[in-house]
């Protein structure tokens, strides 16, 4: 390269702090794009020939093709003839040369698909059409080229592990049974679903988890679909001054103080109620505002629940639950990854479960879309006599960071302040003792009955009963013979 043409580039480098991106750098962008085809390879990414000066686009669109075609780097001649193009060699170029070029070239391609977004999005703004407009916002600004290369694994495995164990969790549930199970707890980023019947608990689970983590010194969101603002808060009254809900406005001057004394002590709790059919873009929009006014980070959003929330931009039929579930699942752990927030929201179990004391996935409403994307899927079970000696049932229907899948974890209740908590070892043992009594004990009155009838087309079964009686009295007569 000569001297002249050196200093051209080196010109065009130092000086490239507009934002014009006129013909002239995008021409050097395929120059020197052109004389190494590792750079092209690294560059193909975010390479879009639309993104070129008009007069440049033929050029850029053979380029593309031939590299895909033929999985080489033309010459300049055959680029010149066959788009009567006016690409010229720049000589040799050092190495600092493509630094600068794919730094460059990465600006050059998020300015112009920011650009054609912007011109889009005017459409689509006079149609009031304001999701699309922010996706397509949202995936220009984030163009750009691969630098991280992923992790090398036998590099460093105490950093990797520590790194995973302060960055990304496990942050406790507040209960230690659950965290066992669940390899320390719930992870940020992740899309936790607990799964019930109408009535089942699944609001009181929320606002339990809500208080668990705030008096942990987390600041928490707590989004209503369903019920009011006022009824939640006057839940999380009673659950972190454990006076019955029946006595809240008996004692509304002993609320006051013992909340504004825990309040001092613990994260923010705040309590938001949505209209049914908002989507994840409106809780983006707001956790924004919140974080604005307030100053504070977001640490855990609890969504009350994912089958009253709309996908963003999609126009689905309401009755296709399959396809509306699966894009509101995925757009909310797509948020949660965002905004590195401890995710927990709800959802509803189909009809099948009613009769149900073991949830699967068939019991799920809206099938398995929700459940492909969500990360832990927890079922909650109750009945009448459990509720009457304080005991919640939930059921690890998937885990996917833990080995917890199929187990089951019974939680004590209270009635009075609605404070779900942790059984302890001994009580958690004693209720799998008695479970498991009660199974042996079935067993025996089934196998010991003797009215049973036989099925049919098979022989009768021996009255085990009857013959265990008769060597009885035998063992006996021999005794008093002797």
């Amino acid at each position: 390269m000569t001297n002249s043409g050196i200093r051209k580039y080196n010109i065009t480098m130092a000086t490239r702090q507009n934002t014009d991106y006129g013909y002239d750098i995008q021409k050097v962008y395929l120059e020197m794009m052109m004389t190494d085809a590792e750079t092209f390879v690294r560059c193909q990414a975010v390479f879009d020939p639309k993104t070129f000066d008009r007069r440049l686009q033929p050029v850029a669109k053979f380029l593309n093709d031939y590299v895909i075609e033929h999985n080489a780097m033309p010459t300049f001649d055959i680029v010149n003839a066959a788009t009567e193009g006016n690409l010229k060699h720049p000589g040799e170029l050092m190495e600092n040369h493509y630094d600068w070029l794919l730094q460059d070239f990465e600006t050059f391609s998020r300015h112009k698909a920011l650009e054609a977004a912007i011109l889009k999005g005017a459409d689509l703004l006079e149609k009031g059409e304001y999701g699309p407009v922010e996706d397509l916002v949202k995936k220009a600004v984030q163009i750009g080229l691969q630098k991280d290369l992923g992790t090398d694994y036998f590099k460093d495995p105490r950093a990797r592990l520590e790194g995973i164990k302060d960055k990304n969790g496990q942050i406790s549930t507040g209960w230690p049974v659950l965290d066992k199970k669940l390899f320390g707890g719930f992870n940020r980023g992740e899309l936790n679903i607990f799964a019930g019947g109408s009535g089942s608990g699944k609001s009181l689970f929320l606002a339990n988890l809500g208080v668990n983590w705030a008096l942990a010194g987390l600041n928490v969101v707590y989004l209503t679909f369903e019920l009011s603002e006022a009824l939640v808060s006057m839940r999380v009254d009673s659950m972190t001054t454990d006076i019955p809900s029946r006595d809240i406005f008996k004692s509304i001057d002993d609320v006051e103080m013992k909340v504004k004394m825990i309040g001092k002590k613990s994260g923010a709790f705040q309590v938001k109620y949505m209209p049914t059919g908002k989507n994840a873009n409106d809780i983006r929009s707001f956790l924004k505002e919140y974080e604005i006014k307030t100053g504070k980070k977001v640490d855990v959003l609890l969504v009350d629940y994912l089958d009253l929330m709309s996908p963003i931009a999609a126009k689905i039929s309401a009755e296709n639950l399959f396809v509306k579930d699966k894009y509101v699942s995925e757009e909310l752990r797509n948020l949660a990854m965002e905004l590195n927030t401890i995710f927990v929201t709800a959802s509803q179990l189909n009809r099948s479960s009613v009769e149900e004391i073991e949830f699967d996935h068939s019991h799920i409403s809206g099938g398995i879309s929700k459940i492909n994307t969500a990360d832990n899927l927890i079922g909650i079970f109750t009945s009448r006599a459990m509720r009457e000696r304080g005991r919640y049932q939930i059921q690890l229907m998937k885990t996917r960071s833990s080995s917890g899948v199929g187990q089951k974890i019974d939680l004590e209740f209270d009635v009075d302040s609605l404070r779900i908590r942790d059984l302890g070892e001994e009580d958690d043992q004693q209720s799998y003792s008695s479970q498991k009594t009660a199974t042996v004990f079935d067993q025996i009155k089934r196998g010991s009955g003797t009215n049973e009838q036989p099925d049919e087309g098979t022989s009768a079964p021996k009255i085990k009963a009857e013959a265990d009686s008769t060597k009885l009295k035998q063992f006996l007569n021999n005794l008093g013979d002797e």
